[in-house]
């Protein structure tokens, strides 16, 4: 080779390794800006939970009716909703209440209880003249909806043995219209329910998780048959029942349309219920936690029946192909793709997995990938939501934890009965910190968790939540800080659409900010949460636009929207007078 030659050839391999350190340089310093970018958004806006529960005058105790008999129903527990009743603009709360067993009596009559939201921090026990006590029902979940569009909210209760439909009679009480209805799911044990308009018709019509075939009659002895070691079965040890669908027939009463659709025809072992439109096609779907059984999805077909496609979604089982004690479920999108991503918890030696939605019907599992991985293996995980409790834009993950045997620890010491709560801060694009710590001491007291509810009961755009505590008083935090950015809040009011606006695709945007929500139906765990669409609006002091797409097809556009308020949208006017008074405390 010519001198010239080595001499051009050294000056590219000069010129190439001068580039290849300037593109280090320029590497090593974009990753240092992006970790310090993550370290910023690790901080959330500083919020505390503290139990308002005994000063808000809450006195409800959820009874256990624990036995010596280890009845498989008495590990359960009852849910909580949260419900504007009386439609004065407050949050009102209602809590299931169990019942008498033949191996249990209780001293005095058991009944669910209703709490009016009076203004002012505090909650007024209406229970009885309302109607919704329930005394001898065996209660366990409850679902709310306005199923006949008179403009007050509805709720179905779950229960053993038999379900209740309340219907709200606009005066502050409610009439029992099970029969009428034709929903009283007789004979069967149901849990978790949710209200869904599945044929997009303008009627709300209603999904109903049944669990095990589990009788007084069939219990079995469960545990070391030593003093105190007896111990509550698995579901393993029973047959599981089948999912219920009702159609609404716009008269109060309801076709059961279960096994035409196809819900009811797969064996089901059914906890957590949401319905949304998870591949885009403007319908609903339903996603269903099962326990010890394969998680079930069920595509919408646009024809009033479903499609199974459980397993080749994704979602049936873990990354590993195992099929989990599935409890709580919510969705939300996590990451700001537009899809909703599904949360499903899991008892203790079990991970809580999170299932990225890829957009074409298909789910995978991406629980270590996101940061949740195993950091909360030795928690039984029960029920969970998605939760923007500093309002930074992106939704968290609140998940109530309790084991499900009472004496969990004589069979495994480091695991507890009684545990605490669990919050993953979502640091942005679905990656997650666990931050539980840092919310409080009463975040972190320990108890045995069962249904979860979510609200803003203050109207002040701080999302609080309701625990209904096996055999316990009831927690009730309010979050305290957790408004120190900005934030929006939205009620629908459906027109063509069922009044609820179930169904309903919310797209916020803002310079550089866009956010999908839905109006779901169920989540969590036979709980019911605050029906007004949440948005964290971090610190971006304007909205571009809120589009919303209701479930008749219609498109409501709306660019004059304010921040930092609760604001109702009627589909086909927009923005509509609404009172929702601010709680000021006593």
């Amino acid at each position: 080779m010519k001198a010239g030659g080595r001499g051009r050839g050294f000056f590219v391999i000069a010129c190439c390794a001068f580039g290849l350190a300037l593109f280090a340089g320029l590497a090593g310093l974009i990753t240092k800006m992006l970790r310090a970018q993550a370290a910023t958004k690790a901080e959330p806006v500083p919020a505390q939970f503290v139990d308002i529960r005994k000063a808000a005058g809450i006195d409800f105790v959820q009874d256990s009716t624990e036995s010596d008999q280890k009845y498989y129903l008495e590990t359960m527990g009852t849910g909580v909703a949260w419900l504007d009743y009386d439609q004065d603009g407050l949050m009102d709360l209602y809590f299931v209440q169990s019942a008498a067993t033949d191996a249990y009596k209780p001293m005095h009559p058991l009944r669910s209880a209703l709490y009016h939201n009076n203004g002012d921090g505090t909650f007024t026990d209406v229970t009885e003249k309302a109607g919704v006590g329930g005394e001898g029902h065996y209660g366990q979940g409850v679902a709310v909806g306005d199923y006949d569009n008179d403009g007050y909210p509805d709720m179905y209760v779950t229960g053993y043995g038999r379900a209740i439909l309340y219907h709200n009679n606009g005066n502050g009480t409610f009439t029992d219209v099970t029969a009428k209805a034709g929903v009283a799911d007789e004979g069967q044990w149901s849990t978790s329910a949710a209200w869904v308009d599945f044929d997009k018709d303008g009627w709300l019509d209603l999904v109903v998780l049944n669990y095990l075939d589990w009788k007084p009659e069939n219990n079995i002895y469960c545990g070391e048959r030593a003093p105190g070691y007896r111990s509550y079965c698995s579901p393993n040890d029973y047959r599981g029942e089948r999912i219920r669908l009702y159609h609404n027939n716009h008269d109060g009463t309801f076709t059961d349309v279960s096994e035409q659709s196809g819900v009811g025809k797969p064996e089901a072992k059914g906890m957590g219920v949401v319905t949304a439109d998870f591949t885009g096609d403007g319908w609903p779907d339903i996603a269903v936690a099962n326990d010890t059984w394969p998680n079930f999805f069920f595509k919408n077909n646009h024809n009033g029946t479903f499609s199974d496609e459980s397993l080749i979604s994704g979602m049936a089982a873990s990354e590993d192909g195992r099929y989990e004690a599935g409890m709580g479920i919510d969705a939300a999108d996590v990451d700001g793709d537009g899809f909703l991503d599904v949360y499903i918890t899991h008892l203790d030696f079990e991970l809580n997995r999170l299932y990225h939605n890829n957009g074409d019907g298909t789910f995978t599992d991406v629980t270590y990938s996101s940061g949740i991985g195993n950091s909360a293996m030795l928690l039984s995980g029960v029920a969970a939501k998605f939760i923007d409790y500093d309002n930074d834009g992106w939704p968290d993950i609140l998940q109530v934890n309790g084991a499900m045997v009472d004496n969990v620890a004589l069979y495994h010491s480091e695991v507890q009965y009684k545990e605490p709560l669990l919050m993953f801060h979502n640091l942005g694009h679905g990656h997650f910190a666990k931050v539980s710590a840092s919310l409080g001491p009463d975040f972190m007291r320990p108890v045995a968790g069962r249904g979860l509810a979510t609200a803003d009961f203050f109207n002040d755009g701080n999302v609080g939540f309701a625990v209904n505590c096996r055999g316990d008083f009831p927690e009730l935090m309010r979050n305290e800080g957790g408004n120190g950015n900005h934030w929006l809040e939205v009620l629908l009011i459906g027109t063509k659409s069922n009044r609820d606006g179930i169904g309903s695709v919310l797209k916020l945007s803002a310079p550089g900010f866009v956010r999908v929500a839905q109006a779901e139906g169920g989540t969590s765990y036979m709980s019911a949460s605050d029906p007004r669409i949440h948005f964290g609006l971090g610190n971006h002091p304007k909205i571009d636009s809120l589009v919303i797409t209701w479930p008749s097809g219609h498109v409501d556009k709306l660019t004059d929207v304010p921040i930092d308020r609760i604001i109702a949208v009627k589909e086909g006017v927009g923005i509509v007078p609404h009172s929702f008074p601010k709680v000021i405390p006593r």
